[in-house]
């Protein structure tokens, strides 16, 4: 167990550091070539921040470990939603502005019902994947639209000063090393998490829901934790509720592609639930009932906890399969 234990801890450290060199690297590309600044956050960043998840997941599905894929995806989003959202809103209560986002978010509760519908048959098949990825090509074709035309939102208006400036070839070097360093520390991290899964003799979806989808999660972690010591609170929210719509998407969808599976029933029975009840609670919070919405440190606590309870109730079931073997 000690080799793979190191393979996981020195993986997550590689993943976090080539998604933060991928990201520098391809948003100073893109003002070089003239991308507005909108639309480097929503899609450069945006798509840099979920690189872990994509990459892990299309490993594992090509490895044959569709659970560790799926784990990985659905475990991001609890822990987007309850870990990191309710660690923020502790920390600093968030205001919700942004008219965009009060569209997006009933809009990532129509994607989460999509994708618990598609999994009722137990089955996600290649047809189910390809519909994740349609449906994920026309947001985000709608969402480019939206930014090119600019909408005078004030998340459009609340541009990134932190995207880097620095010479093209650079950039090029940067981006080039982190794609590069974002396959190999993938690589590692899936290997470690599988022989884990295995030495304790538990499903590798547990593993993607725990280990992995905390470590691939760090990068929204530090995004809105940034964002919020701005006082940009939609551009935090919005970290999380593109993240999300990702993962959901696109995430699954290409895993789904690679590797068409029949997930565990515990994904349909508890992790799937518990995926829905967060997305709700995050859109409850998110819309004011007068004017503009608030998550305040009380519903940030609760969502805290509400972590923590299932974090138990997977420790559970570690536990139990571990007794059994």
């Amino acid at each position: 167990m000690l080799l793979p234990a190191i393979a996981v801890i020195a993986g997550l450290a590689a993943l976090v550091w080539s998604a933060d060199r991928f990201v520098a690297g391809a948003a100073a590309a893109a003002r070089h070539l003239g991308v507005p600044t909108l639309l480097i956050g929503m899609v450069v960043v945006g798509f840099g921040t979920s690189a872990p998840e994509m990459v892990i997941s299309a490993i594992a599905a090509a490895d044959g470990n569709p659970g560790l894929a799926l784990g990985n995806a659905y475990g991001s989003n609890i822990t987007n939603i309850a870990l990191i959202l309710g660690l923020t809103a502790v920390l600093s209560p968030i205001a919700v502005h942004s008219q965009v986002l009060r569209r997006e978010m009933p809009l990532l509760l129509a994607v989460t019902a999509l994708a618990i519908w598609q999994l009722r048959d137990g089955l996600l098949d290649r047809p189910d994947a390809l519909a994740l990825l349609a449906v994920f090509a026309a947001i985000m074709g709608w969402s480019i639209y939206q930014g090119l035309r600019g909408t005078g939102d004030p998340l459009g208006a609340a541009e990134d000063p932190d995207i880097p400036t620095m010479p093209l070839l650079r950039a090029l070097v940067w981006l080039a090393i982190g794609v590069i360093a974002l396959a190999a520390s993938s690589r590692m991290l899936v290997w470690g998490a599988v022989e884990i899964a295995r030495g304790f003799g538990v499903s590798d979806l547990i593993i993607g829901l725990t280990i992995v989808a905390i470590g691939t999660s760090l990068p929204e972690l530090a995004a809105s934790l940034a964002a919020v010591r701005k006082r940009q609170h939609d551009l935090a929210l919005g970290n999380i509720v593109g993240s999300n719509m990702f993962n959901t998407l696109a995430v699954v969808g290409i895993a789904g592609a690679i590797q068409p599976t029949v997930p565990e029933s515990a994904l349909w029975t508890r992790d799937l639930p518990v995926m829905a009840v967060l997305t709700v609670a995050l859109v409850v919070f998110s819309i004011g009932r007068r004017g503009a919405g608030r998550i305040n440190r009380v519903e940030g606590t609760l969502l805290l906890a509400a972590y923590g309870a299932y974090m138990g109730w997977l420790l559970l079931t570690l536990g139990g399969a571990a007794a059994a073997s």
